[in-house]
């Protein structure tokens, strides 16, 4: 908590500034979406001065990419982690491992995945958040390499092609069943829909067989 009078939070003074300051903008984007708030909102809830998140950041757009770059390594982390350390099993396990990772990072971090892929950011603008959403991309890449390993190269669609639609997938189940919005009462989990959707997908380009 702030001091009486306006004084910042001791963490300030021992330099985590940037740290609370991202750690404010969490909570602000959680409650209220990415455009909710102010700079001067995040350092109130930091319990920092107006003019102190300045010394870090120009200003809101950039404290949100720099949330977003934290996500999206947290993110790749977590899906390289279910790709290559779950439990033994097939490539099409370890796929849907993948796909249920995905889903679990939206659930509990929230506030990283708006900033992510909710609140404009550009991510072709900023060379570090290219190269961690490409990292995290190319897990999902890697695993779609391996579930089609046993087709003929010439006959096998662009695995990069196959990682966009299922990425495109889990997001539209995050969004419509995984965070309380209209879509959110269906009689299925959003892992159930992902896992069905991902399977009638991979049976309709022939990877999966009946």
């Amino acid at each position: 908590m702030s001091d009486e009078g306006g004084g910042e939070r001791k963490s300030y003074h021992h330099g985590n500034l940037r740290a609370a300051l991202v750690d404010a903008t969490l909570e602000l984007i959680t409650e209220k979406g990415p455009t909710g708030f102010t700079l001067a909102e995040a350092a109130r809830h930091a319990g920092v001065s107006a003019a102190a998140p300045y010394r870090h950041f120009k200003g809101r757009e950039e404290l949100i990419e720099e949330v977003a770059l934290i996500g999206f390594d947290m993110f790749a982390d977590l899906l390289e982690h279910a790709f290559t350390k779950g439990p033994t099993g097939s490539p099409l396990e370890a796929f849907y491992r993948v796909g249920r990772a995905y889903l679990a990072f939206a659930r509990r971090y929230p506030g990283h995945y708006i900033a992510m892929f909710e609140s404009g950011v550009s991510i072709a603008g900023n060379s570090e958040l290219t190269h961690v959403s490409n990292r995290a991309m190319a897990v999902l890449t890697r695993a779609a390499e391996a579930l089609m390993e046993h087709i003929p190269i010439a006959k096998r669609p662009p695995a990069i092609m196959v990682s966009h639609h299922i990425w495109a997938l889990s997001h539209g189940i995050v969004e419509l069943f995984a965070r309380g919005t209209p879509g959110g009462r269906a009689p299925f989990s959003p892992d159930e829909l992902l896992e069905s959707g991902t399977g009638i997908y991979l049976r309709g380009l022939g990877i999966l067989k009946d």
